[in-house]
């Protein structure tokens, strides 16, 4: 596949083979994002009247504070406090707007990293779409994925039936390719789990554990689409 400045991305995320390549799509988006608004981004008037007004979840508050420095961490908070403060609760003792707490409501519901790599994520999606209905390379790249996590298989099934989709006449064997990739990998974690409890029975001495080793964390994984450390750590 002739590569381009939107596809690179696509097939650096895709060509490793390892794990849910749509995890990886995310992951790489949260970390410029989280950068992004700790470095370049934390002077910058449009950004923090945004930042301001939606703040953070407690995931990107967390990488936020692993990627960027304390002072560009303190200095959003500062502006962000402020905002709560001056727009959100009353300014004396008094019976609760009901305005103010709708939107203090919509604030604790948003973020804004979770936005923006919302909207990444389908615009990345879209350039999977147009490069998988190519046919050719990365269509056999695609259904060579280990798997699909259950969040994005959500989203990208859902994404391909979008404006930016999937074109019709492709949908079905989209949906199939990736049906497959969700559904294999739940039967291996399923036969992991089962294995991973029969070696608890006694009958099961001097049996190998296997690949039901890390069935706890994969299947977890897959369910979430979150990492596990085994070692609680």
């Amino acid at each position: 596949m002739k590569e381009t400045i939107v596809t690179i991305p696509v097939n650096d995320l895709f060509g490793p083979k390892d794990g849910c390549p749509l995890c990886r799509m995310e992951g790489m988006l949260e970390d410029q994002y989280c950068e992004f608004v700790t470095g370049d981004a934390m002077m910058e008037p449009a950004v923090r009247v945004e930042t301001n007004k939606t703040g953070f979840c407690h995931r990107h508050y967390a990488k936020m504070t692993r990627v960027g420095q304390r002072l560009p961490n303190a200095l959003i908070l500062e502006t962000h406090l402020q905002e709560i403060e001056e727009k959100l609760l009353p300014q004396k003792a008094a019976k609760p707007d009901k305005k103010q707490m709708a939107a203090l409501g919509e604030m604790l519901d948003s973020c804004y990293v979770c936005d923006r790599v919302r909207a990444d994520m389908l615009h990345l999606l879209a350039t999977v779409f147009v490069e998988w209905a190519k046919g050719g390379e990365f269509k056999t790249l695609y259904k060579e994925q280990p798997f699909i996590c259950l969040e994005h298989y959500r989203l990208i099934m859902n994404a391909a039936t979008g404006k930016r989709g999937v074109p019709s006449k492709l949908l079905g064997e989209f949906h199939a390719d990736t049906l497959a990739l969700t559904k294999n990998y739940l039967a291996e974690l399923r036969r992991d789990i089962g294995h991973f409890v029969m070696m608890f029975d006694y009958r099961s001495k001097g049996l190998e554990w296997g690949t039901s080793v890390d069935a706890i964390e994969r299947s977890i994984q897959f369910l979430t689409k979150e990492s596990v450390d085994p070692a609680g750590n």
